[in-house]
């Protein structure tokens, strides 16, 4: 218990609980996912910049959102993987703790805003395919991608700063392997009814907000596709937008289990859980989902594979 009139000056984080064996095997397998987020993200952003196939506001979207992947994975991971290697508390200093706190959210908020953005591609390609090159050219897409960057990090400013306005004089023990907002509240000696609350509106306003255009997008989507005589056809159109799609029920699922709730200050264990889904599972199976069920993705990988094949040979 810390003096009641201090505030934490460094947090430690608990990170996972169990024996260092336990943790030494969730390393190995954190450290996997980790290595195969990077290395599949990296591959889609190359593939996406130098392949002529893939020049397109879809793939210039899908660049952006691996980009927002590896930044996301790389926010959280790192220090997650250090804690579950060295043995005893992993402990991060009160900026480190606002940084950190303030990128996560930033770039999940901006990733929210790609990924509707995305919806809305879909929807003009495959429901009004004549004016698609005229309605989604390149400076469309370059001024659309740069307001979801200044719309996610702007809008994460004021719950950063209220989050910390907090005087943390219960312990400085953070039971997590992240700052996470929910059990820095914990700690907090001061009332966080007011702010919880208003946290709650904001997530509610950001996830939800950016969900509705991918909601009516799809709705449309649907309803064009089904009004295709031919089963190719249908099938043809709908794989167009499969992949986002599945993204999308993955990507928006957990984030609404983790923030959209009135009390942040939910169980520790079911953090670590969902954080764990959010930060590290769905990162993982991006490329995946968007290089197994595209294509023109897997043949611009295959033609990449065989060009540094040919040319290790020479």
């Amino acid at each position: 218990m810390m003096d009641n009139l201090s505030s934490a000056t460094e947090f430690c984080l608990l990170g996972f609980p169990g024996s260092q064996e336990l943790h030494y095997i969730l390393f190995a397998i954190f450290f996997f996912f980790y290595s195969v987020t990077l290395l599949g993200n990296m591959v889609i952003i190359i593939i996406v910049c130098v392949d002529k196939r893939l020049q397109s506001p879809m793939y210039f979207f899908l660049g952006n959102l691996s980009l927002l992947e590896i930044l996301v994975t790389t926010t959280i991971v790192p220090l997650m993987l250090w804690g579950l290697l060295l043995p005893g508390k992993q402990t991060i200093s009160l900026n480190g703790c606002i940084a950190q706190l303030f990128l996560y959210l930033s770039l999940g908020t901006t990733e929210f805003a790609v990924l509707g953005a995305m919806a809305v591609d879909r929807y003009v390609a495959i429901c009004n395919p004549l004016r698609y090159n005229v309605i989604m050219n390149s400076r469309t897409c370059i001024w659309v991608v740069m307001v979801s960057w200044m719309f996610g990090f702007l809008s994460e400013i004021w719950p950063v700063y209220a989050t910390f306005q907090f005087t943390f004089c219960k312990s400085n023990l953070l039971d997590h392997f992240y700052c996470d907002r929910g059990q820095l509240l914990k700690l907090s000696c001061n009332e966080t009814f007011l702010t919880e609350f208003i946290l709650f509106i904001m997530a509610v306003f950001i996830i939800v907000g950016s969900l509705i255009p991918t909601i009516v997008s799809y709705t449309y989507i649907i309803s064009t596709i089904l009004k295709i005589p031919s089963a190719s056809g249908r099938k043809k159109a709908f794989s167009t937008c499969a992949s986002h799609f599945t993204f999308v029920v993955i990507g928006y699922g957990t984030c609404l289990f983790l923030y959209v709730k009135p009390k942040q200050t939910q169980a520790a264990e079911y953090n670590r859980v969902a954080s764990l889904l959010v930060s590290v599972v769905t990162p993982f199976l991006n490329p995946f989902i968007f290089t197994l069920r595209n294509d023109k993705v897997k043949e611009a990988l295959r033609d990449g594979v065989k060009r540094c094949c040919l040319l290790f040979r020479d």
